[in-house]
């Protein structure tokens, strides 16, 4: 079976580096990126099975370029990997087209499943903490 194709897009050069190393056994992580228009843009040039979105990033957010590629009938999958522990914005990043969504704290237990979940079909969330834990 080949390796499967991803983009990962985060502003947080940090991030960019532990995801890389987190795929690299499963996946073939094709580009890495730090804002959204360069996410969409790569998306678009390299055909990646599956794209990892910040939510929060410069130019355009995750959730933007989620839009855009659905709008353009770009078939990869999509999973955001943000900081956001909201419902709203999880309702959004469904709408948007995205499958998995992965709480960065979570991202060495959560992203790998995630990212074989969502290039089955299949929607992803990271558990939220209880709602007492929320201010």
């Amino acid at each position: 079976m080949s390796r499967k194709r991803v983009l990962v897009a985060d502003d947080l050069a940090p991030v960019l580096s532990t995801v890389a190393a987190l795929l690299r056994e499963s996946f073939d992580v094709v580009g890495t990126v730090s804002d959204g228009r360069a996410a969409l843009e790569a998306t678009l040039k390299l055909q990646p099975d599956l794209v990892v979105l910040d939510i929060s990033m410069p130019l355009m957010s995750g959730i933007e370029v989620a839009e855009e590629l659905t709008r353009q009938g770009n078939k990869a999958k999509i999973v955001f990997l943000t900081v956001h522990e909201d419902q709203d914005i999880l309702s959004t990043c469904r709408a948007a087209g995205g499958l998995g969504y992965v709480i960065k704290v979570l991202m060495d237990t959560d992203l790998v499943l995630a990212m074989n979940e969502a290039l089955a079909g299949h929607a992803f969330t990271s558990c939220f903490p209880s709602d007492e834990d929320m201010h």
